[in-house]
């Protein structure tokens, strides 16, 4: 197959994911430069990934140099509660945690920056936090936050970089806080994560629209990037859909005569945690049943990458998960500014 360049994720354990699905040789080369460090555990239901990537990682990898931090709640739903207490509890520790050489005084300013079209509901998780945050400033008033929703470039024809380098300039806040919406190259991640990295943004990376970047390097002050992957890739949703098809079947061929196989009382449905053999199938589907799922998106991509299929995907119920992002990370923010000031 030729070669295409899978771009669509703005999500950096998932470009790690390329690196760790390389060559053995490639990926010793990465231990031995200490360009990446990984750090990956579970806090509750919370899967953190804590990336740190040094100047040898940002050209292995092609992620800016700077700390990502991702979490992740695999299991999440619109109305699950207590999966999003433990979400928010994790977001307010880790602003903390990637803040923590940042002084923030009673006379500080804090710029915050919603990103996105509000009137492209999956685009909308910035200037929807920057409502959120107005309501939230009426019952618990905070000097510290200057809130601002520029729009997108296609609606003012100016780059958002240059409205939020003008008012960076014009207050001097010592940090910028820039939350915006963001693309995954997993279905598994869709409105179920958060990614904190202190390395800035490009607006519209995600989905081949690039602007030009905000970031400390830019701006003159330190950029902090709040993201929520919203949307997917098509090819990733057929791929996906495949691989577990292909899991299914599998499965239920390797569990048919077993005990716990006749003593099923409803649809079997294979843990999707256990390694499952995949050349059962192979009678049935042929050779590329086999192949790795990087493999098998790699054909899709290639495929249907002049194709009307080829389409940005956002789940149903997308008005619902950004607007409780929105609230999420609005009260986070305001609790995690009342104990940085203490």
């Amino acid at each position: 197959m030729t070669e295409v360049n899978w771009s669509r994720t703005d999500l950096i354990d998932e470009s790690t994911e390329v690196v760790e699905h390389r060559t053995k040789h490639q990926k010793e080369k990465l231990e031995h430069t200490g360009g990446v460090s990984i750090k990956e555990f579970v806090d509750g239901r919370v899967k953190v990934t804590k990336v740190i990537v040094d100047q040898n990682g940002q050209e292995q990898i092609g992620k800016k140099e700077g700390t990502y931090i991702t979490l992740s709640v695999p299991t999440l739903t619109v109305d699950d509660h207590n999966g999003f207490e433990q979400l928010e509890k994790s977001f307010v520790k880790y602003l903390d945690d990637i803040h923590k050489d940042i002084e923030i005084t009673k006379d500080s300013k804090v710029l915050v920056v919603g990103l996105g079209n509000k009137t492209i509901t999956p685009d909308a998780v910035g200037p929807f936090a920057i409502d959120s945050m107005q309501n939230e400033q009426l019952d618990n008033p905070s000097d510290h936050f200057v809130m601002y929703a520029p729009g997108v470039t296609g609606q003012t024809g100016f780059e958002t970089s240059d409205f939020i380098g003008a008012l960076t300039e014009r207050i001097k806040p010592s940090l910028v806080l820039v939350i915006d919406a963001l693309a995954t190259r997993g279905s598994t991640r869709l409105c179920k994560t958060i990614q904190i990295t202190d390395t800035g943004i490009h607006p519209g990376s995600g989905v081949g629209n690039q602007r030009t970047e905000v970031s400390k390097e830019v701006m003159g002050v330190p950029v902090t990037a709040i993201g929520i992957p919203t949307v997917v890739d098509s090819t990733v949703i057929i791929a996906d859909a495949i691989e577990n098809v292909f899991r299914s079947i599998a499965a239920r061929i390797e569990e048919k005569g077993k005990p716990s196989g006749k003593l099923s009382v409803s649809s079997y449905t294979p843990d999707p945690d256990k390694r499952v053999d995949l050349n059962l199938i192979k009678p049935i589907f042929g050779e590329w049943s086999t192949w790795s799922p990087e493999d098998r998106l790699q054909l899709f991509e290639e495929v249907f990458s002049t194709k009307p299929e080829r389409l940005i995907v956002t789940p149903k119920e997308v008005d619902v998960w950004v607007t409780k992002y929105a609230i999420l990370i609005s009260k986070c923010l305001y609790k995690w500014m009342d104990h940085k000031v203490k």
